[in-house]
């Protein structure tokens, strides 16, 4: 039988043991509440703009004369005189003396020429006077006809071809003579001269090289796929009188001219497999008093950066190419959710692409990329997060500077 000592022990020990367990169980702090996370995804957009646009066609090309002329002496004999303005840079003007040869033996045999040609229309005189006394005494001595002989016929004949001879002579002898002086054939500059004074000259001897100053021509090379963006009408080809911005630099500014397409060559080049169309651009140099003073001039052997404007699009946007999947792109709806829009696609500029339709201006195109994007989802913008948690730390910095104060007047 169990003593009183056996069943109290345990008794207090249980008792024991209740009683700090309820002072641990006070002495426990509750599990803090987590705060809630918003899981939603964090995008940038952009505002589309949707406006109308000028397609261009880019190109290059160097500046060339359209008319350049070698000069070749067409007489011999030795350079007597030249132009000053007959250097490498000058400008002349058309018909403008640049050199001359020495005229002294052509002006001699032009004397001769004359000369010449004076004798003959004397002796075609006299055979005429001599051909009507034949004819007036062949008529008192016979009735009959007289023969071509009787009348010297052949005699005028023969006279009227030295007559004709010494007329080609004195016209060959002018012409020669017209040929010692050298001259423009246009208002032109002076790229290059190979004479000197006092130095001779053959028949085809190179006198120098001059360059058109009237209009300047660039060749542009334009991919085939490309001509497809420019104007084409039923009397022109492709892009023909189309305007072109060329670019390039003068005294190290970058600067603009105005140009316009001339016309197309009309074939593939074999090596490049482009197209070239030739614009041209007139007084490059601004010769003429016309041009504005505030224009500078475009010189050959420049090389420009071109512009080649093409057809209008009444209604277009720019979307960067890598936000293009599928022909769709990412728009952010005015609920705030992810919205897919199948758009037209003219074609790829840079890094850029030129879409006709499917958006709308001021629609949000979402630039940030997306882990797991579905339609319809719920998406926030990254600069309306920012401003939440800007207000919510200037909210935070009110109520700390509220309990400061607070404090402080305690």
């Amino acid at each position: 039988m169990a003593t009183k000592k056996q069943i109290i022990i345990p008794i207090v020990i249980l008792a024991a043991g209740i009683a700090a367990m309820a002072i641990f169980s006070n002495m426990k702090k509750p599990p803090e509440e987590k705060e809630k996370v918003d899981k939603t995804p964090i995008v940038a957009v952009q505002n589309i703009s949707v406006a109308p646009m000028t397609l261009e066609v880019n190109s290059y090309g160097m500046v060339k004369p359209k008319y350049e002329t070698e000069l070749v002496a067409q007489v011999n004999g030795e350079i007597v005189e030249l132009n000053d303005v007959f250097v490498r840079g000058g400008f002349v003007k058309e018909g403008q003396l640049l050199a001359r040869i020495d005229p002294s033996d052509y002006q001699a045999a032009l004397i001769d020429a004359q000369a010449k040609m004076a004798t003959a229309r004397a002796a075609l005189e006299t055979e005429l006077a001599q051909g009507k006394v034949a004819e007036r005494e062949w008529k008192l001595i016979t009735n009959t006809s007289p023969t071509e002989l009787s009348l010297r016929k052949p005699q005028l004949a023969q006279e009227l071809a030295r007559v004709k001879a010494a007329q080609a002579s004195v016209l060959r002898a002018e012409r020669n003579l017209e040929r010692t002086e050298i001259r423009a054939p246009y208002n032109a500059m002076i790229d290059s001269r190979n004479i000197g004074l006092g130095s001779f000259v053959g028949v085809g001897s190179k006198i120098g090289h001059v360059l058109g100053t009237a209009t300047a021509e660039i060749r542009l090379p334009v991919a085939d796929n490309q001509l497809a963006f420019l104007v084409k009408t039923e009397s022109t080809e492709q892009g023909v009188n189309a305007p072109v911005n060329l670019i390039g630099t003068y005294a190290g500014q970058d600067t603009q001219w105005q140009a316009i397409i001339a016309r197309s060559e009309g074939v593939i080049d074999s090596k490049s497999r482009m197209s070239y169309l030739v614009a041209e651009i007139n007084d490059p140099y601004l010769l003429n008093s016309s041009s504005d003073s505030s224009d500078v001039p475009l010189r050959f052997g420049s090389y420009v950066n071109a512009k080649i404007m093409g057809y209008d699009i009444s209604q277009a946007s720019l979307v960067p190419r890598y936000l293009v999947v599928n022909g769709k792109v990412a728009l952010l709806d005015n609920e705030s959710k992810l919205h897919y829009a199948v758009i037209d696609i003219v074609r790829q500029q840079g890094s850029d692409v030129i879409v006709t339709n499917g958006l709308q201006d001021g629609d949000q195109l979402i630039v940030s990329a997306l882990d797991y994007p579905v339609d319809g989802m719920k998406l926030a913008v990254a600069s309306d997060v920012l401003q939440l948690e800007e207000k919510d730390i200037e909210t935070e910095k009110s109520e700390t500077q509220m309990a400061n104060n607070i404090e402080s007047g305690e």
